[in-house]
C-alpha cells in the first residue's frame, strides 16, 4: 500500500466510526425516558374503582391499605372509572398476593392503542401466565404461555410496560412477556370486557393489592 493510500483509509476508517458512533446516539436519545410514578390507588378508599358487576362477584373493600377481591362465583374485580389513561407508552404496576384459591389472583387488563389485552398470573388451576388474547388465542395457548408456581400468602410486584410494537411483564422483577405486537391481533376475553379500560380480577380466589401505579413513558 503506498504511502498516500493509507492516510485516506484512515480517514474513511474514521468517519465510518463517527457515523456510527452518531446513529448509536441518535438511537439511545429515542428510547422512552419514565415520568414519575402516579397513585391510582389511595390505599384508604375506592376513590376511582368500582366493583366490577359479573355478576355472582364477591365484596371488594379496603382493609389496613389494602384492596380485597373476595371470593366469586366465578370472579371478582374492579374496574378503574377516570378517563385520564394513556393508550401507549406507559408502565403499571401492583403489588399483589394471593390470599386463597386455586386460580388466578392477578387479571390485569389494560389499554392497548385502540384496543385492550390482559395480563393473567396464575390461571388455568394456579400456574398459567400470560397475554389474553393475541390473534384470538388466550394466555393458555399463545406463545405468551408460561407456568410459575405461587403459593398464598407472597407478596408479588407486577409490571406491564406497554409500546406501539410490544407488551412486556415482569413478575418480581423476572421478565416473563416479552411480545411483539405488530400485526397481531389484540383483544381481551369476553369475561373481562367489563373491566375495560383498567381492571383488575380474580377467578375463585381470594387476593389483595398493596398498591397500584402508573406512568407514561417519554421520548427523551
Amino acid at each position: 500500500m503506498t504511502a498516500i493510500k493509507r492516510p485516506l483509509l484512515f480517514i474513511f476508517t474514521l468517519f465510518a466510526v463517527i457515523i456510527c458512533l452518531d446513529a448509536d446516539s441518535n438511537a439511545k436519545e429515542r428510547k422512552a425516558k419514565p415520568t414519575k410514578w402516579r397513585n391510582l390507588f389511595d390505599g384508604k378508599t375506592l376513590d376511582g374503582w368500582a366493583k366490577t358487576n359479573y355478576g355472582g362477584e364477591g365484596e371488594v373493600e379496603v382493609q389496613e391499605g389494602q384492596l380485597l377481591l373476595n371470593f366469586g362465583y366465578s370472579m371478582t374485580g374492579v374496574t378503574y372509572q377516570k378517563n385520564d389513561l394513556p393508550k401507549t407508552n406507559y408502565e403499571i404496576r401492583t403489588t399483589v398476593r394471593k390470599i386463597d384459591g386455586n386460580d388466578f389472583f392477578c387479571g390485569a387488563t389494560f389499554p392497548v392503542a385502540d384496543s385492550y389485552c390482559s395480563f393473567i398470573c396464575g390461571g388455568w388451576g394456579g400456574a398459567v401466565t400470560g397475554l389474553s388474547s393475541i390473534d384470538g388465542q388466550d394466555a393458555s395457548e399463545n406463545e405468551t404461555t408460561g407456568y410459575q408456581n405461587f403459593p398464598s400468602g407472597k407478596w408479588y410486584k407486577v409490571k406491564i410496560r406497554v409500546e406501539p410494537h410490544l407488551i412486556q411483564c415482569w413478575i418480581n422483577g423476572k421478565q416473563v412477556v416479552y411480545q411483539n405486537i405488530l400485526d397481531r391481533t389484540i383483544t381481551t376475553r369476553n369475561e373481562v370486557n367489563l373491566n375495560k379500560p383498567l381492571g383488575f380480577a380474580t377467578w375463585e380466589t381470594k387476593a389483595a393489592y398493596k398498591t397500584i401505579q402508573i406512568r407514561e413513558l417519554k421520548a427523551k
